[in-house]
């Protein structure tokens, strides 16, 4: 059977709530939330602009998606200013922890919207997804987007 864009963005989703629960669930610098924090920060950015440049791109050449999708991405926006600061910060502080509940609290209000809201209007602009197109591109923007994230960060050591 193939997947569709919706279940591969669900799938992510998913793994995000668990990551995000990990990392609540741990205290101070502890390795465990470390190795947490790093997987959840570079699966969100690439899968953030994936999600942008596959569904969200899709949604704004349609009228009824367009706020939609630019209220997604503002919000992809304010979650990203919140983990580039927490990625600066100090893990075992309590700075660290009141910010990270509040990009807890964001996020799943974030991937519920799309999932209970967004994905049913946006299975009316993709309806030629049956074939897993989207899905298929959605991967590969990800796989590339990571590779981006990868060099981001690298740099940021070097300087």
């Amino acid at each position: 059977m193939t997947t569709t864009i919706f279940e591969r963005i669900r799938k992510d989703h998913d793994r995000h709530r668990q990551l995000l629960d990990t990392i609540a669930d741990t205290s101070g610098h502890s390795e465990t939330r470390q190795k947490a924090w790093k997987d959840f920060y570079y699966d969100v950015k690439s899968h953030a602009a994936a999600e942008e440049e596959t569904l969200y791109a899709k949604l704004m050449e349609k009228p009824m998606g367009q706020d939609d999708a630019r209220h997604s991405v503002s919000e992809h926006k304010e979650m990203d200013d919140i983990m580039e600061e927490l990625d600066g910060m100090d893990m075992s502080s309590s700075g660290w922890l009141t910010r990270f509940k509040t990009l807890k609290h964001d996020y799943e209000h974030h991937m519920d919207e799309e999932e209970k809201d967004i994905f049913s209007k946006a299975k009316e602009v993709l309806t030629e997804d049956k074939d897993g197109k989207f899905a298929d591109k959605f991967e590969q923007r990800k796989a590339a987007e990571r590779k981006l994230v990868d060099k981001k960060a690298e740099e940021a050591l070097t300087e």
